[in-house]
């Protein structure tokens, strides 16, 4: 008994010791507003940087769903009075002909090249990361060097090389002469297959850095089980790449979707749709648009802001995909972007 009284005292000291209040002195005061100016900057730093993004969304709202009539009132800034999907649909049959085939050439365009573009940049990432071979750091310093140089100071030879086409002179020697390649759309395949497509030289460099990291004990217990090098790499090196096969995927994905650059110069009259709005909704443009607004859609009061109405909604349409892609993949994105070779 007297052992229990003992131990429920002392819990019972314990307890109110616990709940004692301790005097506020200067350390204390000290760190509290210091941790209350630290939240303080945190969350203003947030609301700021939501708001440098969300600012231009908001600003675009009731320009691209509100009714034209209502473009340009000073009544009208962040609702529009009555909701329209005018600008929209006027983008969709300016744009794309009233027809999604021009968006689905666009999305199997840039589903082809990422798919080149991963293919090829493993092997050369592997080659470089697992291979001992002479001239190899050489070889991965051109690497870096085709990414850290601007693309418009290799275009000029890229576009000559093109333009007359020749392999160690056989094209010469079978046709005659050289060929024109420019304005084919294989020339933009011929990139990637080569390793000079969008970004290729980050996406080699992304590989490379996740093999090399890779433990040797792989190879090893291929080479005891029978596998060759090529058996080796497709049936144990590459699949267990798949985290920067994702990062590398969806960023090839989404820069060949939206490039304007090698598009515009090796394929101009390509029907990708990045190119085609480009093309469209130019400065120039801008009163031919409004006419097609003024004929087929009943816009009385055309201005520069029913053109950019237009364009803006032209614009949304075209980045519907890109969002879509981000919903999907954004958590196995996240993932991939930590565990490959850009954080190594």
């Amino acid at each position: 008994m007297e052992n229990k009284g003992t131990y429920n005292n002392r819990f019972v000291k314990a307890r109110e010791l616990k709940s004692a209040k301790i005097p506020w002195d200067g350390y204390r005061i000290k760190k509290e507003a210091m941790g209350i100016g630290y939240k303080i900057c945190f969350y203003s730093l947030i609301a700021g940087l939501c708001f440098v993004i969300l600012y231009p969304m908001l600003k675009l709202f009731p320009l691209v769903v509100g009714e034209m009539s209502d473009l340009g009132n000073p009544d009208v800034i962040w609702i529009p009075k009555e909701f329209s999907l005018l600008s929209f649909k006027a983008a969709f049959k300016i744009a794309m002909g009233g027809s999604i085939m021009g968006l689905g050439i666009s999305l199997l365009y840039a589903l082809s090249i990422a798919l080149i573009q991963v293919f090829m940049s493993a092997m050369a990432g592997y080659s470089l990361a697992r291979i001992d071979f002479k001239g190899r750091n050489i070889i991965f310093a051109l690497v870096v060097l085709t990414f850290l140089v601007p693309p418009q100071a290799l275009l000029i030879s890229q576009y000559l090389h093109f333009k007359q086409f020749d392999i160690f002179g056989l094209i010469t020697l079978l046709n005659g002469s050289t060929i024109d390649l420019i304005n084919q759309p294989y020339v933009l395949y011929i990139l990637a297959f080569l390793g000079f497509g969008v970004k290729q030289g980050l996406f080699i460099f992304i590989f490379r850095q996740f093999f090399i990291t890779m433990p040797a004990e792989f190879e090893e217990a291929a080479v005891i089980d029978g596998c060759g090098f090529y058996r080796t790499y497709f049936k144990i090196m590459f699949p267990n790449a798949m985290p920067p096969i994702m990062t590398v995927g969806v960023l090839s994905f989404v820069w060949n979707y939206g490039d304007v650059y090698y598009t515009n110069y090796f394929h101009p009259d390509g029907p990708y749709l990045s190119v085609v709005l480009q093309r469209l909704f130019g400065p120039e443009q801008r009163e031919k648009i409004n006419s097609i607004l003024f004929d087929q859609f009943n816009v009385f009061l055309t201005s520069q802001l029913t053109f950019d109405a237009t364009r803006q909604a032209a614009l949304l349409l075209f980045l519907i995909p890109l969002i879509i892609v981000y919903f999907i993949v954004q958590r196995h994105l996240v993932e991939s972007l930590e565990r490959s070779g850009i954080v190594g």
